[in-house]
C-alpha cells in the first residue's frame, strides 16, 4: 500500500514539475524596443537597415541628376532581387517594404511593382481581356516603365571560439539605370553582434 501511495505521489510531483516547466509567458513589447535573444538577425536589425538605407538612397545625388536631365520628372524605381548569402534565414522583404514605403511617403520617386506581384497584376489584366466589360477592362502595354532597379545582397561572417562568437552582417544595395546600365548609387549597412554563451 505504501509503495502504491509513494508511486502516486512521485508521479504527481513529476507531472506537476513537467507542467510547471512547460508553462510559457508572453508579454507584448514595443516594436521599437531592442530585444536580442538569440544573437541572430531580428526585427531591430531589419529596422536599422531600413532606416539607414532609406536615408542613404533618398539623400543620393541620383535623384537630382535624373531630374536635371529629364525636365524635373520624378524617377521611377522597381525593386529587384535582394539575395540572402548569409549563414541564416533572413527575410529581406521586411526592410525592403520599409524602403518602398519611404519612397512613396517622400513623394520624390515613383514606385512600380516587380516580381511575383507584377506577374499577378499582369494575369489579372489578361483575365480582364475576356471577362470584363470593354469600358472597364485595363489595356496591355500601358505600364509605367521603371527608370532604375534596386538590387542587393545580405552577407554574414561568423567568427567563433568555444562559447563566444561575433556575427557580422553586411547589407549592400545598389541602384542601376535601366537605360544605360550605369550604377548610380551604392549603399551599405553593417551590423556586428558579440554573443557569449
Amino acid at each position: 500500500m505504501n509503495l502504491v501511495k509513494t508511486t502516486l505521489i512521485a508521479a504527481f510531483a513529476v507531472s506537476t514539475l513537467v507542467i510547471t516547466s512547460c508553462s510559457r509567458t508572453v508579454t507584448r513589447v514595443s516594436t521599437d524596443e531592442t530585444i536580442d535573444i538569440s544573437g541572430r538577425w531580428n526585427n531591430t536589425d531589419s529596422r536599422e537597415v531600413a532606416q539607414q538605407m532609406t536615408r542613404q538612397i533618398l539623400d543620393g545625388a541620383w535623384i537630382s541628376n535624373y531630374q536635371d536631365d529629364n525636365n524635373n520628372k520624378k524617377p521611377t524605381v522597381i525593386v529587384g532581387m535582394v539575395t540572402n548569402k548569409s549563414h541564416e534565414h533572413i527575410e529581406a522583404e521586411t526592410f525592403i517594404k520599409d524602403i518602398e514605403q519611404a519612397f512613396l511617403q517622400t513623394g520624390r520617386v515613383r514606385l512600380v511593382q516587380g516580381g511575383k506581384k507584377r506577374e499577378e497584376i499582369r494575369a489579372e489584366r489578361a483575365d480582364q481581356q475576356t471577362n470584363a466589360s470593354v469600358s472597364t477592362m485595363k489595356k496591355f502595354g500601358l505600364e509605367q516603365g521603371a527608370d532604375f532597379m534596386l538590387q542587393g545582397t545580405i552577407n554574414s561572417i561568423v567568427d567563433s571560439h568555444k562559447k563566444q562568437k561575433v556575427v557580422y552582417y553586411q547589407v549592400n544595395l545598389e541602384l542601376t539605370n535601366l537605360q544605360t546600365n550605369e550604377v548610380v548609387w551604392i549603399g551599405d549597412k553593417k551590423i556586428a553582434k558579440y554573443v557569449k554563451n
